[in-house]
């Protein structure tokens, strides 16, 4: 099985090189934001659009109006039509937003197809040279592009597209399930739980006290670009915490188990909570169940996922009955049929993983599936009494 990674390396560029790649940086920034309107325009008069290969010749023509554009590489601003094709894609695939016009003031990227070489801790760019590069870790498999990314706090980056082949075998370890939470990060169906270290509220009151100095400065001073430049680096301080801390957890529960089974969660709904919004984004769902679900690819394993409305955390996985009058602050409940008292997260956690189990070798016995689910309705019929709603609120 052929699959591509990303290894991402910190590069140190001198003066000279850093004005180069600022050039690189606009001239692709124009080239995507021009062509974008290009496209925004024509719909509006003819209702058609156009494909990459139409944009890429009037590139050519582009180019002989603006002679300065040959200042930078042509891949690299073709690179950049192919990413505002993939925009468009992407958009309606239904994967992400509409298309916005780039700015000098976010995080900046240009691309290289070919033409890079790498040489012990350098790598070579185009127009650029051989600039100084942190490997911190071995690169691996066939390099097939190389992104060059500049952060609003002023690090540049190199991230390898390589790509490698693996054995896409089971790994044959246990099943976990996992619930997700905000006072607790995760909590395993073994009992373990995982503390949410809640990065941004530990950093909240030196951002609110560094974006207070940024409202006092002058625009378009020198002194309001560092306090901007400060600002950006606490924001870039969060971020590589929440991310380290779940790559950490993603490749451990990856490696330990064979199955992880979650919930299917509506993040974007459940963030318009303007009491819960801001705990939420802290936490990162949505970016840890993508880590999971790339890096169970390496090491066989397998994602599961829940219907949303599955009640995990109301359901007794002793016996299968629901309690309909349990609240979010009943962190723990005594179940009213078979008296077991249970803690809101582990059970939900047990219930997620014999869901997503249900009719495997993972939870058979004698031949038949012991999810509390089934076990609730079949007492249901045994005193002939109405079977329970297939649709949970």
């Amino acid at each position: 099985m052929i699959i591509q990674k990303g290894f991402k390396y910190r590069i140190y560029p001198n003066q000279g090189q850093q004005g180069i790649l600022a050039i690189q940086f606009g001239h692709s920034r124009f080239v995507y934001n021009h062509f974008l309107q290009v496209k925004q325009n024509l719909y509006k008069l003819t209702k058609e659009s156009l494909s990459y290969y139409d944009t890429t010749a009037l590139l050519v023509e582009l180019k002989k109006e603006f002679e300065w554009l040959k200042q930078a590489g042509s891949q690299v601003l073709q690179q950049s039509l192919k990413n505002l094709n993939s925009s468009y894609t992407n958009f309606f695939k239904k994967r992400a937003g509409f298309p916005k016009f780039k700015s000098k003031y976010n995080k900046q990227s240009i691309r290289y197809p070919q033409g890079y070489k790498i040489n012990n801790n350098k790598t070579y760019l185009p127009k650029v040279g051989w600039v100084k590069t942190k490997f911190h870790r071995l690169l691996e498999g066939t390099i097939k592009s190389v992104t060059i990314s500049k952060t609003k706090s002023g690090n540049y980056y190199v991230s390898f597209l390589c790509e490698l082949e693996i054995l896409p075998s089971p790994n044959g370890l246990t099943a976990v399930g996992i619930d997700v939470g905000i006072k607790d990060f995760a909590t395993l169906s073994t009992g373990e739980k995982i503390s949410n270290p809640k990065y941004y509220y530990k950093s909240e009151n030196k951002l609110a006290k560094l974006q207070r100095n940024l409202s006092r400065k002058k625009k378009g001073s020198i002194n309001r670009n560092k306090a901007r430049l400060k600002v950006a680096r606490c924001h870039e301080h969060i971020s590589n915490q929440r991310k380290d801390f779940l790559h950490k957890i993603s490749y451990r529960l990856t490696n330990d188990f064979g199955i992880i089974c979650l919930e299917n969660l509506n993040v974007k709904g459940m963030v318009k909570n303007r009491k819960l919004s801001k705990a939420i984004s802290d936490v990162g769902w949505s970016m840890f169940k993508t880590f999971l679900k790339y890096k169970s690819v390496w090491f066989g394993s397998d994602i599961k996922e829940v219907d949303r409305f599955f009640p995990s955390s109301k359901t007794c996985n002793v016996c299968g009955s629901i309690n309909k009058n349990l609240v979010l602050s009943d962190r723990t409940w005594t179940c009213s049929n078979c008296k077991t008292i249970l803690d809101r997260d582990i059970n939900a956690a047990i219930n997620i993983l014999n869901e997503c189990t249900a009719g495997t070798a993972e939870s058979q016995a004698c031949g038949e599936s012991v999810s509390p689910k089934f076990i609730y309705k079949l007492k249901q019929f045994s005193v002939k009494q109405e079977a329970p709603s297939l649709r949970w609120g």
